[in-house]
């Protein structure tokens, strides 16, 4: 077994948010300014729909490598299908990461004013029903985000709808990863040590062993390891510049399994949760004070700031 110590992560009820939305926004922004991590149970997300996706995605992945790559879309910056085994790498990494992946994004009419920044979806002909059950996941994500936004709104102190513009038809992306087994020599971890480029993230598969965040307090990787059903969610980098670090973004990895496991895979769901290409994400002014100055006085695009990172962690060539 690891013997990765435990971060002492809160797990939180997202039902929580009705009975007492401010004492609910209090623990959530508790518990990202401490780890930038935060466990929430009672998410929304119905567990015959979860089930259903897991099954989904283990036959996805299961399907022979020739007719996985069909689905690859080269040039696409790994936006919509299908990205092959040892695509990514984590910024400033020695090694590509361990994994293969496929990505849902927000299904948009052909006229949409966002139809040119966010690529339309790619479906694969097998498993049946995929389709389905992924555009009724994604909304589910959609949705549990919504709330928890709101959430940090009020603990930030701005309006508890103050992302639901940022957030209106924005380019987030649902992930179905897939880390094969691996031997005992691999070269590199399945997913090496990074920060998540989004606003938060919503990931379900945390239950099975292997992620870890790095705490700043101790300098110490601690393991995640949430209840049975429950989500993990942390803040990303677009959200941590926003909040000018107030709410930070904390290194994450995925290491490799004992090995008593490495001959097993392991399935994960993140939602990455983005805003509008065309929002500006400019600090917020109640985040600026003199032992606190401004980090970032030039605004970007959500657009811009994410065509930068993809370009970093290897997706989009330059």
């Amino acid at each position: 077994m690891l013997d990765t110590p435990l971060a002492e992560v809160p797990a939180l009820s997202l039902a929580d948010q009705l009975r007492d939305p401010d004492a609910f926004a209090a623990d959530l922004g508790g518990s990202f300014r401490r780890f930038g991590f935060a466990v929430v149970a009672d998410h929304g997300v119905s567990q015959g729909l979860i089930d259903r996706a897991w099954a989904a995605t283990a036959a996805l992945f299961a399907l022979p490598d020739e007719e996985k790559r069909r689905y690859f879309v080269a040039g696409g910056g790994g936006a919509r299908g299908y990205t092959p085994f040892k695509t990514e790498i984590a910024k400033g990494a020695d090694h590509v990461d361990l994994k293969e992946f496929w990505h849902v994004g927000r299904e948009l009419p052909a006229e949409h004013r966002f139809a040119d920044a966010m690529a339309p979806n790619v479906w694969p002909d097998h498993p049946e029903g995929f389709r389905q059950t992924f555009t009724e996941l994604f909304a589910a994500f959609d949705r549990a985000g919504d709330q928890l936004l709101s959430a940090i709104a009020r603990h930030l102190g701005l309006a508890p709808d103050w992302f639901d513009a940022a957030v209106r038809d924005g380019n987030s992306v649902l992930r179905l990863l897939h880390y094969p087994p691996i031997p005992a020599d691999a070269a590199g971890v399945r997913a090496g040590a990074h920060e998540d480029i989004n606003l938060i993230t919503l990931l379900l598969g945390a239950e099975e062993a292997g992620l870890e965040l790095l705490d700043r307090d101790s300098g110490r990787w601690l393991a995640i390891k949430p209840p049975e059903g429950a989500m993990v969610v942390n803040v990303g980098d677009m959200l941590q510049r926003l909040t000018n670090h107030v709410l930070p973004s904390t290194t994450h990895r995925v290491v490799n399994p004992p090995p008593e496991r490495r001959g097993h895979s392991r399935y994960s769901m993140p939602f990455f949760l983005h805003p509008a290409p065309d929002f500006l994400i400019e600090t917020l002014r109640d985040t600026i004070t003199p032992e606190n100055p401004d980090r970032y006085p030039q605004p970007i695009t959500a657009h811009d700031y994410l065509h930068e990172r993809l370009r970093e962690i290897g997706l989009v060539k330059n």
